[in-house]
């Protein structure tokens, strides 16, 4: 049913969250993982404000947070590919999750889209929406 899973992560509490959703998912439906790491392209006058976006903005810090996630799944049994791409996440979640053939998209809720205005602004909404394939959304 889901013979591939795509699940896009960053720095976040919440994508960590998602991992057991994304184990049980692959392991049941014997899938293949593809982890995303999307940086996020900045306009040359706008400069990573927080530590988390310098972080992210780092080629290095990516590398890291892909070979742990790596690690993460190897440990339960499971071999992950793993991509890096740059742009605006939420279109590039769903380009990658077209080009590879995802059958299913794992991401986690920052729950920024509690009012209006952050619905329509939130990457999980824009993905939902754009999507070429199901997502499931971890709370």
């Amino acid at each position: 049913m889901f013979k591939t899973v795509l699940f896009p992560i960053d720095q976040s509490r919440e994508a960590r969250e998602a991992v057991d959703t994304v184990v049980n998912v692959v392991q049941t439906y014997r899938s293949r993982l593809v982890i995303l790491s999307v940086v996020e392209s900045l306009s040359e006058e706008a400069e990573p404000t927080t530590v988390a976006e310098r972080e992210m903005a780092s080629p290095e810090a990516i590398a890291r947070l892909l070979e742990t996630a790596k690690t993460l799944f190897r440990d339960q049994g499971i071999e992950a590919e793993v991509l890096e791409r740059e742009g605006k996440p939420a279109f590039v979640i769903c380009d990658v999750a077209d080009e590879i053939g995802a059958n299913l998209i794992v991401m986690g809720c920052r729950g920024l889209g509690l009012t209006e205005e952050g619905a329509a602004d939130s990457v999980t909404n824009r993905v939902i929406n754009l999507s070429p394939c199901p997502v499931l959304v971890v709370p």
